[in-house]
């Protein structure tokens, strides 16, 4: 479980997002939505341990993640980040055997059975064993975008968070690994996402965290969070609501909806 006790964050002395007083359990698929600037990716790090807190307390199954040994935290919580890094001369395989990592003695770097199980699994789930021996630096923008999601996957932490997973991705793949997320959301893991588009949101996630005007404006099934008033008054933008024959939500810029464009 994941708790934040009266948590602000924030960048650079600048308070994004302050009093967060929240819970996420195991189990459940968080998608963390807000307009662009807001601290999404912020929080993110916080979750993760890599920025405290500037105020509060964030605790991992009841630990202060900012007190955890970078060890400790490797075990407990992974994280996937859209950043790019340079690891061109390394192999899509080598990246994800990284994620192996913390399960090893800093002496120890031979990969046994339970590394090579976890390295091929993930490179299955997202779509690239065809791939796995291929230089990063001779794939796409998107193929690399899933090598990161694999390195996540082979960490096999109990808690997963993810930033913008799904940027340079084609519509199938990222719904693919939006259906991933919640498997694995379902299956016990913790996931918790950044996403920009409201209607993958509504669709896997289990909650959604809206962040906007400095707090966290709600932390609720998707029915409640995607209503006109509420992202109105986040994106400061005319929404419109729609509900599906199968009970889901979808919402549209008003000006957009003609058009049938999602936002």
């Amino acid at each position: 479980m994941i708790e934040l006790r009266e948590a602000a964050i924030g960048v650079g002395g600048r308070v994004l997002i302050e009093h967060i007083d929240a819970r996420i359990a195991g189990g459940e698929f968080v998608a963390v939505l807000g307009p662009n600037g807001v601290g999404k990716t912020t929080l993110l790090h916080a979750l993760a341990g890599l920025r405290k807190p500037l105020c509060g307390t964030i605790a991992v199954g009841g630990t202060d993640v900012a007190q955890m040994a970078p060890s400790q935290r490797a075990l407990h919580v992974g994280f996937v980040t859209s950043d790019e890094v340079l690891l061109d001369a390394l192999t899509a395989r080598d990246v994800v055997a990284i994620g192996r990592y913390p399960h090893h003695r800093w002496w120890q770097w031979d990969e046994r059975p339970a590394d090579r199980d976890a390295i091929d699994g993930a490179l299955a789930a997202v779509g690239l064993e065809s791939l796995a021996h291929r230089l990063v630096s001779t794939l796409s923008s998107g193929e690399r975008q899933r090598v990161w999601i694999a390195l996540g996957l082979a960490q096999e932490t109990p808690i997963l968070l993810l930033d913008e997973p799904t940027s340079h991705l084609d519509v199938r793949v990222a719904h693919e690994i939006l259906a991933l997320l919640r498997d694995l959301a379902h299956a016990g893991k913790t996931v918790v996402c950044v996403l920009h588009d409201l209607n993958d949101a509504a669709a896997y996630a289990d909650r959604i965290a809206l962040l906007g005007c400095g707090a966290l404006l709600a932390l609720e099934p998707p029915d409640a969070v995607l209503s006109s008033d509420l992202l109105e008054r986040t994106y400061g933008v005319a929404m419109e609501r729609v509900t599906l024959p199968s009970g889901g939500v979808r919402v549209f810029a008003r000006e957009a909806h003609g058009a049938g464009t999602a936002t």
